[in-house]
């Protein structure tokens, strides 16, 4: 195991004084930590430790990276609305902008993200459209801009 790679989120611990001797597993993704520890008194030494340690760490990755995959296989990651999305059409959302005076002004606003990773919005006003053509409006930029 001389590769560092192969000991990607494991590490060594060994102190002595409070006889702890063994490998240490932590990951984290999207928040949620994930972590053991592999005692070289309980598995038989330190090289049987480390070889369940690795097969622990390589078993949370393949667990994790199958709950965050693509539902779909597509090279476009959103192509259903999310549960909270409200107006049914994945990056079109109505938003509500206040002035410093307490005036509300509504817009349908399409936003993507371009191949070279630039964020990118318009915005459509409801006040200048209308409701549904400012909707439609969003709708057909976001799908142009998404090819």
């Amino acid at each position: 195991m001389s590769d560092p790679e192969d000991l990607v989120g494991i590490s060594r611990l060994d102190q002595s004084a409070v006889g702890t001797h063994g490998w240490q597993v932590r990951l984290q993704r999207k928040g949620v930590r994930y972590g053991r520890f592999f005692s070289d008194s309980a598995w038989g030494g330190s090289d049987e430790a480390l070889a369940e340690a690795i097969k622990f760490r390589d078993a949370v990755i393949k667990k994790v990276e199958e709950a965050h995959s693509p539902r779909w296989p597509s090279t476009r990651s959103h192509q259903l609305p999310a549960a909270r999305n409200r107006s049914g059409v994945v990056g079109v959302t109505r938003i509500v902008q206040r002035s410093a005076k307490g005036i509300e002004y509504y817009f349908w606003q399409a936003s993507w993200t371009q191949a070279d990773g630039v964020r990118r919005t318009v915005r459509y006003s409801v006040l200048k459209y209308g409701d549904r053509q400012a909707f439609r409006l969003a709708c057909e930029a976001r799908k142009e801009a998404m090819g």
